[in-house]
């Protein structure tokens, strides 16, 4: 059985306000048709065609600006990452295993090191190597300063993953596992299948892909204002900086049709509330897993 996201679980109305948050929460209809108006109310106006050119073309201005501003203390340790994927924990591989037992892992949108850093600190395996690529240099240059990064188990360099060709420190099918969180949904969905057939040529195989995202429904969908919607379910936040929530078929499609196996592509909902303001704040996310398939 899938290990659940958190262990908190709402079985009364009554009881929402007694805790910060509840997991795996249950939709009805109503719920879901007033999403849905939301969303269709919000998206109704495009924007401008030479506005959504100038943040296709920025992207990556957009993005340094934005780790410039937080510097490091954007830096959230994901307390939830090791029980949601276990692939990564660092018990998965005994300690000082080596040779042909030693994990490959490439996170893919590292920003400033929310999976990396964990994996680092915890894990004890000699030699393990993670891999790092962000599309923005700043993100690069603030993990690079974390007091935890290792140079001998950790190389991070920048990345455009919607790039035709991918100037990076490994080979095809060496990896053993591709991470993918909160990072597709900043990509223009025309270029999503660029990426995901990379990322497919690149596992080794037998490899796995983590994915977590945004998921269609998402509070902070819900929120955007009309004329921030670049095209369906793609927006472009107060920052300049870009996001796409996705369906549980998007996600599907994206990988299978890069040749990856789904073992798992699940829907986490998750109520958060302000129990001062009394306020729900219903958050989505698309969890999945992939792997490519033995050759033959």
């Amino acid at each position: 059985m899938r290990p659940q996201f958190g262990n908190r679980f709402l079985t009364t109305d009554k009881d929402v306000f007694e805790h910060n948050a509840w997991d795996n929460v249950e939709w009805d209809e109503e719920q879901e048709a007033i999403a849905r108006e939301s969303v269709q109310k919000n998206s109704a106006e495009k924007m401008h065609r030479n506005d959504v050119k100038k943040y296709e073309e920025e992207a990556d201005k957009f993005w340094d600006s934005f780790y410039s501003v937080h510097s490091n203390k954007f830096f959230k340790d994901r307390h939830w990452l090791f029980t949601e994927f276990p692939e990564l924990a660092p018990s998965a591989v005994p300690e000082g295993s080596a040779g042909e037992n030693s994990r490959r892992i490439f996170e893919i949108g590292c920003g400033v090191g929310n999976t990396i850093i964990p994996i680092l600190k915890y894990s004890q395996e000699k030699d393990l190597m993670i891999y790092g690529a962000d599309f923005s240099a700043k993100a690069v240059e603030i993990l690079q300063e974390d007091p935890h990064f290792d140079k001998k188990r950790c190389q991070v360099f920048v990345l455009d993953a919607t790039a035709e060709i991918w100037d990076v420190p490994f080979t095809e099918n060496s990896l053993d596992i591709i991470v993918l969180i909160f990072v597709l949904s900043a990509i223009n969905p025309t270029k999503m299948p660029h990426v995901t057939q990379q990322v497919a040529k690149y596992l080794k195989p037998g490899g796995l892909v983590v994915f977590r995202d945004y998921g269609l429904y998402d509070m902070a969908q819900l929120r955007f204002k009309p004329g921030k919607c670049l095209e369906e379910n793609f927006y472009v936040r107060g920052d300049g900086t870009r996001v796409f929530f996705f369906t549980q078929q998007d996600v599907r499609e994206l990988f299978e049709k890069a040749g990856l196996v789904e073992e798992q592509n699940h829907i986490d909902r998750r109520l958060q509330v302000n129990r001062g303001r009394q306020l729900k704040m219903y958050r989505v996310w698309i969890q999945a897993k992939y792997r490519k398939p033995l050759a033959r």
